[in-house]
């Protein structure tokens, strides 16, 4: 475990190797899960403040799903979740021609249409955060089957967990945080220099 002021950061972010294969795994992350893509407080508000520019990306059977329980609603074990259609894919997300599943919320960022790139545990993915009253706990969870090309691709690649999410890490944690555990790794881990 690796200890940052109050961040505990399993050795696996750092050991593990890791790439996201969408044209293998074709986004099932976004659609093979207990409910939909976890919201920090502020997304909450993002949703509201940015849906009349992310709706034109969503099919229609997100949009009536988003009609019938809201842009986000609560889950018991989850807390605020964007909702599903079915149980199954995210509302704001949609098949592209390879069958893949793309995000309608970062389309529109992608598009400069809006400022908010998509729900961070969507963003940190196979990265999971965890909070306890004094620690965040930061853990690599790849999903067994669905993930197994990208633990492939980051094998072949040689590219740590961490850097894989270098952007997402430090939007979460900030660029000191990601500098930190990056020397750690270095010194500890025996990870190559380069960012």
């Amino acid at each position: 475990m690796i200890a940052i002021d109050n961040v505990i950061v399993s050795d696996d972010v750092v050991e593990a190797k890791f790439v996201c294969d969408l044209h293998k795994c074709k986004g099932g992350c976004c659609e093979d899960g207990d409910a939909g893509a976890p919201l920090e407080k502020e997304e909450r508000k993002y949703l509201d403040q940015y849906f009349s520019a992310i709706s034109p990306y969503l099919t229609k059977e997100g949009l009536a799903e988003i009609d019938r329980h809201g842009k986000y609603l609560y889950d018991s074990e989850f807390g605020w979740v964007t909702p599903t259609i079915n149980g199954k894919i995210c509302a704001y997300g949609y098949r592209d021609q390879q069958g893949i599943i793309k995000c309608g919320i970062e389309q529109a960022y992608n598009d400069k249409k809006i400022a908010w790139k998509k729900p961070l545990s969507c963003h940190l993915y196979p990265i999971r955060i965890a909070k306890t009253r004094e620690f965040t706990r930061v853990n690599y969870e790849p999903r067994d089957t669905l993930c197994k090309p990208g633990c492939a691709l980051g094998k072949k690649l040689k590219l740590p967990v961490y850097q894989f999410l270098k952007e997402a890490i430090i939007r979460k944690f900030g660029e000191e945080f990601y500098d930190t555990l990056h020397q750690i790794a270095i010194e500890h881990y025996e990870v190559e220099k380069k960012k």
